[in-house]
């Protein structure tokens, strides 16, 4: 068991230095490579939820500290981003989820491609005019999906934020982890009442995930927002093809 938690430790470590470098919580990716070493579906569905919690706070700081967290979409993003997720959650039973991942990683997919072939699609500054009813939308099908799905709805936060708000890579990111950290706790209350949530290996993951996830924001602060844009978009376009192919396989 002790060595199972080793690893599990160093998985963490890796999803929490992608998720300070992506601007998510981390989650998603955690959940397939969790059941790969054999971690219990139902673990691997809900532990990463509450572990990426502290990470994501932590690298969601290093953000807050140079203001490129946007207030304005961070607190509409709450205010409706949560109790979407709540119902995403509830009216899981009743929607298939297959299909809204497929939907989901399309969406990762094309996003991806945008940006790593036409970068600069947020203003040029830092402080863009935020719409509200556009935030809005963002959040309530990001929310929708995060609860649907099971996760923090972290990936497809940033690049809506950019592509849809017009933010800036940075602040997009930074904006992007402070929701998706709060957008945790409700899926994390459900999980821990259902007893899904096996609390050795929150722990372990969690341990991992927090010193690599403010390494991760770091590195993404100190990179050129040009450069940043790119490289996201590559990464994103990678990950949503290979969710794709994963799913028909």
């Amino acid at each position: 068991m002790g060595s199972n938690l080793l690893l599990i430790a160093v998985i963490g470590a890796g999803i929490g230095f992608l998720g300070g470098l992506l601007g998510k919580g981390g989650s998603a990716l955690a959940t397939p490579i969790l059941a790969a070493i054999g971690v219990p579906p139902v673990v691997a569905l809900a532990a990463p939820l509450p572990a990426t919690v502290p990470g994501t706070l932590v690298a969601a700081h290093g953000y807050r500290r140079k203001g490129l967290i946007d207030t304005d979409v961070l607190k509409w993003s709450l205010a409706i981003g949560v109790p979407a997720t709540v119902l995403g959650a509830f009216g899981s039973a009743w929607v298939d989820a297959h299909s809204l991942l497929l939907a989901t990683d399309a969406i990762i997919l094309v996003l991806g491609v945008r940006m790593l072939l036409s970068p600069g699609h947020g203003a040029s500054g830092e402080d863009v005019e935020v719409s509200v009813q556009r935030t809005i939308a963002i959040a309530a099908i990001t929310g929708l999906s995060a609860g649907l799905l099971a996760n923090s709805g972290g990936f497809l936060l940033a690049p809506l934020f950019i592509a849809v708000l017009g933010l800036p890579i940075k602040p997009a990111l930074g904006t992007s982890l402070a929701v998706a950290a709060v957008m945790a706790i409700p899926g994390s209350v459900v999980h821990l009442a259902l007893g899904h949530l096996d609390l050795a290996v929150v722990a372990a993951f969690g341990i991992g995930s927090v010193p690599l996830s403010r390494l991760g924001s770091q590195v993404a602060l100190r990179t050129d927002p040009s450069r940043l844009e790119r490289g996201y978009g590559a990464v994103l376009a990678v990950l949503g093809a290979g969710f794709l192919v994963n799913a028909f396989i």
